[in-house]
């Protein structure tokens, strides 16, 4: 049962990726291996929109490693489905930081069999498009993984996730699959564990920037933030990361909405106003902007599906098939003119 719920969400949201986001390149894919274990190690810039998304798109299962607190309680089933092992850390409380070691283990163990494994190097989320420096856990995991089986190719795959706008549905998304590392090239008898976790971490760094717009913060950062928008996004991921970083002065910068743009937006909206309101409240009580997109995500699989048919229903009942069939049209067309005139 828990299989069949995984692949059914699995597929159900890589068709829904095509909705949410207005256009959807992906890079590298030929790069994930096909012969080993493979720890996937994204960028972080949007909550659990980041591990839907890879979970969705990367071929076979892949187990996520989340924290802990979300655990436990009536939606541990939904969990253990999604394939979700729980990380403890210090703030969880010490004496549970010993669970972690069973965790690793088998960790190790899904590694070992060829399974895909899926861990956030960065170690926290973040609203910036930049790499932050990588924690040694992913890997550490990956090292000690290879120990355990030395004889087996286990690897880490660098992923970046590139958003056109890290709050609004509708933009652009470039997810880069980057060049693996083959973890038996970092078990160097001559040096100590740490050391070698150390150059894993480094190249691991290296190969991730590579997946990304804008790889590292500098004092033109925020130069280069500003032309990623609904017409840059439109240049091929090479294109674009060159142009960042050689020809900003020459791009076209992210557009400030006006009065007229949020009239518009606000009488787009009437056909869709509830889903619309409940998402905003919804929104506003997360403090993180990180979790902008993530729920706004969640709420346009299942509120909008759900408030449209019900009102589809109430109309057919009292006016017949032909008007619910124009009030479907009307919902879907304004809400998709609302959010491109957001993004333009």
């Amino acid at each position: 049962m828990k299989n069949i719920f995984y692949f059914s969400l699995k597929y159900l949201l890589r068709f829904y990726n095509y909705i949410f986001f207005r256009n959807i390149k992906i890079y590298g894919y030929n790069n994930i291996p096909k012969d080993g274990g493979i720890l996937f190690s994204p960028n972080h810039q949007g909550a659990f929109l980041d591990p839907l998304l890879i979970g969705s798109m990367t071929p076979k299962k892949i187990t996520s490693l989340t924290r802990s607190d979300v655990f436990g309680g009536p939606l541990q089933w939904f969990l253990d489905a999604l394939q979700m092992l729980p990380v403890y850390r210090i703030r969880n409380g010490y004496s549970n930081l010993k669970k972690n070691d069973a965790i690793f283990e088998k960790c190790f163990d899904l590694l070992g069999s060829g399974k895909f494994l899926l861990m956030f190097s960065e170690g926290g989320h973040h609203h910036e498009y930049y790499l932050k420096n990588l924690s040694k856990g992913s890997s550490r995991l990956a090292f000690q993984a290879q120990r355990k089986y030395p004889k087996k190719k286990i690897y880490i795959q660098p992923v970046g996730i590139n958003y056109g706008h890290h709050t609004q549905p509708r933009s652009s998304l470039h997810l880069v699959y980057g060049n693996p590392l083959l973890i038996s090239k970092f078990t160097d008898q001559k040096k100590s564990e740490a050391e070698n976790i150390n150059l894993i971490r480094e190249a691991l760094q290296l190969r991730m920037k590579d997946c990304l717009w804008i790889p590292e913060d500098s004092e033109i950062y925020n130069q280069q933030k500003e032309c990623i928008n609904s017409v840059t996004t439109k240049m091929d991921f090479f294109q674009m990361k060159s142009a960042l970083k050689t020809k900003r002065k020459q791009l076209p910068k992210r557009k400030k909405r006006n009065n007229i743009t949020k009239l518009l937006a606000g009488i787009l909206s009437i056909p869709n106003i509830i889903p619309i309101f409940i998402t905003r409240k919804v929104v506003y009580k997360f403090k993180d902007p990180v979790f902008n997109s993530s729920m706004k995500y969640a709420m346009g699989v299942f509120l909008f599906p759900v408030y449209w048919i019900l009102t589809a229903i109430i109309i057919n009942t009292m006016f017949g098939n032909s008007l619910m069939a124009l009030y479907l049209f009307v919902c879907l067309v304004f809400l998709f003119i609302r959010q491109h005139i957001l993004l333009s």
